[in-house]
């Protein structure tokens, strides 16, 4: 085991009717600005729980933070943060309006270009304070200090981390109404959450594998039975906590993580615009076939404690494992190659340019480059 420092500030406040506890969790002066999407929020009633727990707080409402939250938009957010001298920020939404609303928190508060922010590549700590509201599970944002911010205008997308959320409210009856795609690519982005800090290297930690492998197992359990019955509370429940523990530093004590699936999925998404959990999906699989010897130990014990593979020559045990993984995906709904959604070598080409040009290596070992990543991706056709 590594050494390590841990610490994770959020409160996590879960349950039904969890909404209406903002009233006690902001203090009253407060001037706040709520941050949301498109609108959904005002059909499944959580917009007007919201609303109603910070009637005698001061609000102004910013809407329309894109999935893949853009600069571009986030720059007309910062802009009427600073005009309504705004001391507080709320997101509502899912991990692109939080991811979004991280960097308005910093925004606010810096006099050049947020975007200046998300190059620098370093955690900015003098931030508006800022807490949640969860409608859909999936990145994690809600409980960690992490965001990744696009730029429209040169399909970029990079990572950017600023302070942890106070407090964030995960009541899972608003998943309830959420699209059947958004919440397939929902369990997609856990798993692989999990497993980018999972499938390194054997050995490292007892306690963070099970930890891993019990999110995983809890995933497979649950997964088919939210597509027949997503009105169920404790299913949902458990989705938006395995959610929330995949990418909140739970799992992650003390042990290498990978991550080159998640660095060649947003270029995906930056180039194409395609779902994130669902890019993930596409690129797993691809990602363990083409590093299966450094992975393979892993691999096995991931095969025998998640898919009950015990049988068959190691080789055929890693395939097998390999393989189970991208049923999983494809039993979501998701597709699982590239050439499915039309994607082809000209993106391939231009992902191993952006890699080398950046001089990237990726990777629990750091040779994920520019051309393993080329590699990974006509695995992944």
């Amino acid at each position: 085991m590594e050494n390590f420092i841990f610490q994770n500030p959020v409160k996590l406040i879960m349950g039904k009717g969890m909404i209406a506890r903002l009233a006690k969790e902001i203090p009253s002066d407060k001037r706040i600005m709520i941050t949301f999407g498109g609108g959904s929020v005002k059909k499944n009633g959580v917009y007007d729980q919201v609303k109603e727990a910070l009637k005698d707080h001061f609000t102004v409402e910013f809407w329309g933070i894109e999935p893949n939250p853009a600069i571009e938009t986030l720059r007309k957010a910062i802009a009427l943060g600073k005009e309504e001298k705004v001391d507080y920020l709320l997101a509502v939404g899912g991990g692109s309006v939080i991811d979004g609303t991280k960097l308005i928190s910093a925004g606010i508060l810096y006099d050049g270009d947020a975007w200046d922010l998300v190059l620098a590549g370093r955690p900015v700590t003098h931030t508006v304070p800022l807490s949640t509201v969860l409608t859909l599970p999936a990145t994690g944002s809600e409980m960690n200090n992490g965001a990744v911010i696009s730029r429209r205008e040169t399909k970029e997308k990079y990572p950017f981390y600023a302070n942890y959320p106070i407090f964030s409210i995960l009541d899972p009856e608003v998943t309830f109404t959420l699209p059947p795609h958004q919440v397939a690519c929902g369990l997609a982005d856990t798993y692989v959450h999990v497993m980018e800090q999972y499938m390194t290297t054997s050995g490292q930690s007892r306690v963070m594998d099970r930890w891993a492998e019990g999110i995983l197992q809890t995933l497979v359990e649950i997964a088919p039975k939210i597509r027949e019955n997503q009105h169920d509370y404790q299913l949902m429940a458990d989705f938006m906590l395995s959610a929330t523990m995949a990418l909140n530093g739970f799992i992650a004590m003390g042990v290498s993580q990978d991550w080159a699936t998640h660095m060649i999925g947003h270029e995906i998404t930056a180039l194409h615009g395609l779902t994130h959990g669902h890019t993930l999906a596409i690129v797993l699989p691809a990602t363990l076939q083409v590093l299966h010897e450094e992975k393979g130990d892993k691999l096995l014990q991931y095969g025998e404690r998640v898919w009950g593979i015990t049988s068959g020559t190691r080789e055929e045990r890693i395939d097998e494992a390999i393989c189970r993984t991208e049923e999983f995906f494809r039993s979501l709904g998701l597709t699982t190659r590239l050439h499915e959604e039309n994607i082809g070598q000209e993106t391939i080409l231009e992902i191993e340019r952006r890699f080398n040009e950046r001089g990237v290596k990726y990777g629990e070992n750091g040779n994920v480059t520019g051309a393993v990543a080329r590699r990974i991706l006509e695995t992944a056709l």
